[in-house]
């Protein structure tokens, strides 16, 4: 069986990635679960032999690390379920976007660090998020427009596309970040998969908090689900 080494699940965004897409798709594994900022944390990451930090995937012998990774090797191992989309047209836009999302919106990811424990208010964070959430919405729009047609996600059918945005869609609900109607039904839809509300309900659990993502601004409520 697979092997998936996590951090906390009310911060740890990457971690989020391959666990929804592991449990989106029925694909067995057992869970590693690593707290962020602790003493034990380092030396248990070390003990798999590669990466530095979570996500971790363990297959027997073979060690994968980062989290674009982890997706490709689990699409490989598991060539009957659409990881990503069959369409190749709608499979080069998955890829693409995934990969915009793992080497970009830094703004966002800076000045909104994941918390699925609370909700803050709407406020200005500045322009560089705003030029991150158009981006964002725009993405989803084409991605809606052109391939998802056939279903609520961003290629109809839950993909390794969507898994790589999860972690944005509760950014923006729990800074309150105003979008398109289209693009709340959109978060929605991931908010309410079986996988993030199982999350959602072990992260509220959680005993532990990581100060460096809390931000120094007072909650206004919990996590928004739909």
């Amino acid at each position: 069986m697979l092997t998936l080494a996590i951090g906390n699940k009310a911060y740890s965004s990457w971690s989020l990635r391959p666990w929804i897409l592991l449990s989106e798709f029925g694909i067995p594994f057992a869970e590693d679960f690593i707290p962020l900022d602790t003493p034990e944390f380092a030396t248990r990451v070390a003990a798999y032999g590669a990466g530095k930090t979570v996500p971790i995937l363990k297959d027997g012998d073979i060690v994968v690390w980062e989290t674009l990774a982890i997706i490709e090797y689990v699409a490989e191992l598991f060539p009957d379920k659409a990881i990503w989309p069959r369409d190749r047209a709608a499979r080069a836009l998955a890829r693409a976007i995934a990969s915009e999302m793992h080497s970009g919106f830094g703004a966002l990811r800076s000045a909104c660090p994941m918390n699925i424990r609370k909700r803050f208010a709407t406020r200005d964070h500045g322009p560089g998020v705003a030029k991150d959430v158009a981006r964002i919405e725009h993405l989803w729009g084409d991605a809606r427009r052109r391939f998802g047609g056939s279903g609520p996600f961003l290629f109809g059918a839950f993909s390794a596309a969507d898994a790589m945005y999860a972690p944005v869609v509760t950014r923006f609900a729990t800074y309150s970040i105003p979008v398109s109607a289209d693009a709340r039904a959109y978060m929605d839809a991931v908010l309410n998969t079986p996988s993030f509300r199982t999350w959602h309900a072990v992260a509220m659990a959680e005993p532990f908090v990581v100060a460096a993502d809390e931000i120094d601004e007072q909650a206004v409520g919990p996590f928004p689900l739909p």
